[in-house]
């Protein structure tokens, strides 16, 4: 079997615990308005790897990520979940911890028989919840966020470890009644692990106008670090 990559990264420090080897899968359903990758938008762009190409390169070094793993993202990895589970599969043979970057949106509550194998051998999920209002959330990415809380239940009742990641954005998600909406949320979920505030930043504007694409939030200000703090305490009041 092989799978669609669209770029390795042999040092990843923000994708999981550790040092990682972060990969990206291509192809994504979701068109986030502040992307930073909209190169791995197609499902039929990338490079196709074997599971084994891949371990391969990460146990060649495999002392370096004794204290971290194996990370997929991109994209959207789920988009691939037979690869993805072999990948995984392969990794946990080699004693490899393995993180998996998503957000949830190809879920089906209805049939888990595939994300049942997959979670078999994942050890930690890295879930992105990108608006917590369902209005809103459609206007960010396109879709429903109902999968998205499908999967985090599904998550919770399984007990597998999460850490949660909210990409505040000025005039979108940078309001304090979507921020606590979300602590509130957070406070039901006893496998989370870690909350993650990541800052919105423009750095991939230049991706856009390489592959002439409009960029959306073209017009948004960057969120300052003051800001991001602001809005972890305002998640954080929400948890109380």
């Amino acid at each position: 079997m092989t799978g669609r990559i669209h770029s390795l990264e042999s040092f990843g420090t923000v994708d999981g615990p550790g040092i990682r080897y972060v990969v990206f899968f291509q192809g994504c359903p979701m068109r986030c308005l502040y992307c930073h990758n909209p190169d791995t938008w197609e499902a039929a762009g990338g490079t196709e790897m074997t599971a084994e190409e891949i371990i391969a390169k990460v146990t060649r070094n495999i002392g370096f990520y004794k204290s971290g793993g194996i990370t997929a993202t991109g994209g959207e990895p789920m988009l691939q979940i037979n690869f993805l589970t072999e990948l995984f599969a392969e990794a946990k043979k080699n004693g490899i911890h393995t993180a998996l970057d998503t957000c949830g949106i190809l879920f089906d509550p209805e049939h888990t028989e595939k994300t049942d194998k997959l979670m078999a051998v994942t050890d930690l999920v890295l879930l992105d919840i990108k608006h917590m209002f369902e209005e809103e959330h459609k206007k960010l990415t396109g879709h429903s966020n109902t999968r998205v809380f499908a999967f985090a239940e599904y998550l919770r009742t399984i007990g597998k470890p999460v850490w949660i990641r909210h990409v505040v954005v000025p005039g979108i998600t940078f309001r304090r009644e979507e921020l606590l909406a979300l602590g509130r949320y957070l406070k039901t979920l006893p496998n989370m692990e870690r909350l993650e505030v990541l800052p919105y930043h423009a750095m991939g504007k230049v991706k856009y106008d390489s592959l002439g694409i409009e960029y959306p939030l073209r017009d948004t200000p960057q969120l300052t670090k003051a800001e991001a703090a602001e809005a972890e305490a305002i998640i954080r009041e929400g948890m109380r």
